[in-house]
């Protein structure tokens, strides 16, 4: 056991290294190892062409293609606009404060389905909002809109929560040296706090793209599921497995995987590399 300069060793509040990461492993590998191993084992009753055929069909390419494009879209608006909410909870005191920052919270605590139906109402043409489009041919429930308002929804906690604690420990006096030097304001946010916020921003977006690219119970309210149009794949999932096809359903969900875990992978390394260049600064 390592010890300090005099020589006394050093007190841990947990067990020992190889007791903490035994618990660990084992924690990991039935909660999140084990079932990805099944999921990739139950591709293997498939033939290559089985496989191809599941995953290339035109109803499942279309099924990525919302999927990803609508995720992507819903994780870059909730960017910019998680990070103006955290700004205002962070940076401006004024009344009801408190309560619109426990509302952030609503996604991560309201039922996905609850949330699901709220939106589907609100939004149908002859909801509170809704209507005011519906003059303007503007469809919003029901259609690929829709789903793109239930991503943002859920995915917009993740971003404010993320970029919150980082707001809070970045020193204001930093900015006012800045100004002190003739920066104007853009110039210092943009070359002062955006780097700064850059790595939780890349986090924050990661998490909300993630949760959108494998959402099911909102969308599956304010989706119509029309495949080709509105069906995204985990309800095209869904249907599979309605029709008892469990190795269909399981190649595309080992699809998802895959491309998520690269995307996940080269977010963390781009953040990993942008951490370590500030460290040397």
């Amino acid at each position: 056991m390592a010890t300090n300069q005099l020589g006394a060793k050093k007190f841990r509040v947990l067990p020992g290294f190889r007791l903490t990461l035994g618990f660990t492993l084992l924690y990991l590998s039935l909660i999140v190892l084990i079932p990805l191993a099944a999921t990739f084992l139950k591709t293997t009753t498939l033939t290559w062409q089985q496989f191809w055929h599941a995953v290339a069909s035109p109803i499942a390419l279309a099924a990525f293609k919302l999927s990803f494009g609508i995720s992507l879209l819903a994780a870059l608006v909730n960017l910019f606009f998680g990070l103006l909410v955290a700004w205002v909870l962070v940076r401006y005191k004024f009344w009801g404060k408190r309560i619109m920052d426990a509302l952030v919270d609503l996604p991560f605590a309201l039922p996905t389905a609850v949330a699901g139906i709220t939106l589907a109402t609100l939004y149908a043409e002859n909801g509170w909002i809704g209507r005011w489009f519906a003059p303007f041919g503007i469809k919003i429930s029901y259609t690929w809109i829709g789903i793109f308002v239930a991503l943002t929804f859920i995915g917009l906690p993740f971003v404010v929560r993320t970029v919150q604690p980082v707001l809070e420990d970045l020193d204001v006096e930093i900015e006012e040296a800045a100004a002190s030097l003739g920066a104007n304001r853009w110039k210092t946010f943009r070359r002062i706090i955006i780097p700064m916020l850059f790595p939780s921003l890349l986090t924050g977006f990661a998490l909300a793209f993630a949760r959108a690219l494998g959402e099911y119970g909102s969308v599956v309210f304010i989706s119509s599921n029309i495949p080709l149009k509105t069906q995204i794949v985990p309800l095209l999932i869904m249907s599979k497995l309605d029709q008892f096809d469990y190795a269909g359903a399981t190649a595309l969900a080992v699809v998802m995987l895959v491309i998520s875990f690269l995307l996940l992978f080269a977010i963390n390394i781009l953040q990993w590399r942008t951490s370590r260049h500030h460290a040397y600064i």
